[in-house]
């Protein structure tokens, strides 16, 4: 077995030696544990040199240098066995901010759509040309965050609201494939950091308000919905004012804009869990829904009858007897609809969704 290779005089990484510096460099696995923190912080910086891809025959050496320091600092995340240093966890997020905190490109929202449907064939090309260095940096992220090695009391120093307001900005990213592991992360950062749960939920709130009553533009609300149908799940019995507030001005109005098909199973499921929580909110939710009803738009009417099913079967007769005037007119004005789908819906809704005892209704 060969020694382990000392390591050199520390030159900084530039575009003119960048080469020469990385293969320079001994893998993390091969220098005493004593310096392995140093070379570990010099790959970082290595890491946190960016290379254009617009170009993509440009710097190919020094791109595929990177990328296997990217692969080394991925691996060596899953075999640490200390605690992460202060000094470590500073460099860690100057690495990541220098990769992942970008300007979007500019959002080809206004493109075709087809109905309130996004034009699938645009989405498959909407694709990060960096990716092949982004992927293997939001990997590392995920490890960092989820490392049984990392401290969150220390790490909430630098994974802090700004960090984490940032990560939430790139959720407007056109590549689906960064919204996924955006969303693991996100996740991850609200389990393990308990101290920004609150403003993550607010920061998360803001998106929406935006998105609902100014520009009805965002690539990553399906993804946020998903994150919150899993907090909402761990919400704890009395339900907070703060909760029902946001369900009230936040995820009921989002049945309002053109596009809800993009994100709707994500947000029924959200709704469902706020029933489900606390069968009294059935009313608020059901008035909520006629109140955003769709009057022309057939399709977004069956989606709208499919939650109310769900809806309605965790509906008690008390509440029920809230709405049921008003809802009863609605469903009737369906039963009346010249588009097949809708007239099917509606008597979907009222077999199967409609499990109230009347005979317990107030005359």
């Amino acid at each position: 077995m060969s020694s382990p290779r000392k390591l050199g005089p520390q030159v900084g990484p530039t575009l003119v030696n960048y080469v020469a510096v990385g293969e320079a460099l001994p893998s993390l696995q091969d220098v005493p544990s004593l310096e392995r923190q140093n070379l570990f912080i010099r790959k970082l910086n290595m890491c946190s040199l960016l290379f254009d891809f617009s170009d993509p025959i440009m710097n190919l050496n020094e791109k595929d240098i990177k990328r296997r320091i990217l692969l080394e600092l991925v691996d060596y995340m899953t075999s640490v066995n200390s605690k992460f240093s202060e000094i470590s966890m500073q460099e860690i997020t100057k690495m990541l901010s220098a990769n992942l905190f970008r300007s979007l490109p500019s959002s080809n929202h206004d493109r075709k759509v087809l109905g309130d449907i996004y034009d699938l064939e645009y989405d498959e090309l909407a694709m990060e040309p960096s990716w092949t260095h982004l992927q293997i940096v939001y990997e590392f992220l995920l490890r960092f965050v989820s490392s049984s090695e990392m401290d969150a009391k220390l790490a909430k120093r630098y994974i802090d609201q700004s960090f984490v307001l940032r990560l939430l900005d790139l959720f407007d990213s056109e590549d689906q494939r960064e919204r996924e592991y955006l969303k693991t992360i996100l996740h991850c950062i609200y389990g393990k950091f308990m101290v920004h749960r609150p403003f993550i939920r607010k920061a998360i709130n803001n998106i929406f308000y935006c998105f609902i009553f100014e520009t009805e533009k965002h690539n990553g609300i399906a993804e946020l919905l998903e994150i919150l149908g899993s907090i909402i799940n761990g919400f704890a019995l009395p339900l907070k004012e703060e909760h029902n507030i946001f369900l009230v001005r936040a995820l009921i109005p989002l049945h309002r804009p053109k596009c809800m098909s993009a994100y709707h199973k994500q947000l029924s499921y959200c709704i469902t869990q706020f029933v489900e929580k606390d069968y009294k909110i059935a009313d608020i939710v059901i008035h909520g829904l006629l109140k955003y009803w769709p009057l022309t738009h057939s399709s977004k009417e069956v989606m709208f009858l499919s939650e109310l099913e769900e809806i309605l079967e965790g509906t008690h007769n008390a509440e029920f007897q809230q709405c049921m005037v008003p809802l009863f007119h609605q469903i009737g004005r369906c039963v009346n609809s010249s588009h097949f789908q809708v007239l099917l819906s509606s008597f979907i809704v009222i077999i199967f969704g409609f499990e109230i005892d009347f005979t317990k209704l107030e005359a």
